[in-house]
């Protein structure tokens, strides 16, 4: 037996490359796997064991569709390379997982490897950064045309409203029993139309964010107290935090009420009639995120995530790409303008809001600055 024969072969590395390849494969952030002619997974790397929850050594002991579906066009791809003995490429494929039932978007790259080509090299990449960042885009451009929006509603609308519900009013005390249900129903809905402007006002304020260094364990703990006193008395709250997290740049108020929305809108999904509804509030820090300043070259750190997750029955696809715009919502009563309030601010505070959808959960994620030190440095060495 050869020193490269089984048994004499590095864990993780059996049937792939040598030592030195595999120290670049495990170097790279992306997701590598090595399939086998026969469809076994023979390496992996680092990042693709951390991609798929499971150790090299578990799964070494694999075939390609015990970690992913049979009807993904992964499969197919990998054939195809096998037929054409090229490299062939897939973006944008929706992956889910067997094992954990989480859904991700990825694009494929794979590439026969060997005189065969029978043995097939599959790297992924998946698209939540790439996409986060062209949804954040999308979402702050959506706000910004509520300004104008909200603007002439607010002088063309309330005017007149004022005038129909005083009508309404008059009427009411003179007019018959049977009556006064209708002039009723006028004035509770003219002041139902004024609230949503009065919402819809709070777009067309230009004025720059007031920000300072804010403890967000602070902000969460008020907006616990404040649910677990009115609309979510009757769900638990799991706290997961990072004790050593540094401040937030940010404004105290305007955090309480992007967080107080989410935190409304997971007790919502969730239902009054639920008796196993659970709400998760976590922070943690995250490294290597940096978003360019529109109109500007410089790159903002993002290395605190806050996030709200529920159990509820979660966000159907089709929502998805519109979750953040004006008027979007799935509540009978709703006016969905709360999410669009959201990325508004978020996007003033130069950070990004996300939704991570799932079966029977929802998360929104907040990724912000953190605050600098008074000598300008920042309070913790800047993630890179």
């Amino acid at each position: 037996m050869t020193e490269h024969e089984a048994g004499d072969v590095p864990d993780g590395e059996a049937g792939g490359p040598g030592l030195s390849g595999a120290a670049v494969l495990n170097a790279l952030p992306l997701p590598v796997l090595t399939i086998g002619p026969d469809d076994h997974i023979v390496h992996c790397n680092h990042a693709a064991e951390s991609f798929f929850d499971a150790s090299a050594r578990l799964m070494q002991r694999r075939q390609l569709r015990d970690i992913i579906p049979f009807a993904s066009p992964i499969i197919a791809l990998v054939a195809e390379v096998r037929r054409r003995r090229s490299s062939v490429s897939e973006y944008r494929v929706e992956l889910v997982s067997p094992r954990t039932g989480q859904e991700r978007s990825v694009d494929v790259f794979a590439t026969a490897l060997g005189d065969d080509g029978n043995t097939v090299v599959l790297m992924l990449q998946e698209r939540t950064i790439a996409d986060k960042m062209n949804r954040q885009l999308t979402h702050r451009g959506a706000a910004r045309s509520m300004v104008a929006l909200g603007a002439m509603l607010a002088h063309e609308i309330k005017n007149p409203l004022a005038g129909i519900r005083g009508a309404a009013q008059l009427l009411e005390q003179s007019g018959a029993e049977e009556d006064r249900v209708l002039t009723r129903l006028i004035c509770d809905e003219s002041d139902r139309i004024v609230r949503i402007v009065e919402r819809m006002e709070l777009f067309g304020d230009e004025r720059p964010v007031e920000r300072v260094p804010v403890n967000v364990h602070g902000v969460l703990d008020q907006v616990k107290r404040s649910a677990q006193s009115g609309f979510a008395r009757h769900i638990r709250f799991v706290e997961t935090y990072d004790p050593s997290l540094p401040p937030v740049l940010g404004n105290r108020d305007q955090l309480i009420q992007v967080i107080l929305n989410l935190v409304k809108n997971a007790a919502e999904a969730i239902g009054a009639d639920t008796v196993d509804g659970e709400i998760t509030l976590s922070t943690a820090f995250r490294t290597g995120l940096r978003l360019q300043v529109p109109g500007s070259r410089e790159r903002v750190s993002l290395p605190i995530e806050v996030a709200v997750r529920d159990n509820g029955p979660g966000i159907t696809a089709e929502l998805l790409p519109d979750l953040f715009d004006p008027f979007v919502t799935t509540k009978a009563s709703g006016s969905g303008l709360g999410l669009a309030l959201v990325a508004k601010i978020v996007g003033d505070h130069g950070g990004i809001v996300e939704c991570d959808p799932a079966p029977r959960r929802t998360a929104f994620r907040l990724l912000l600055p953190m605050s600098s030190a008074r000598d300008g440095r920042e309070s913790v060495a800047e993630a890179e």
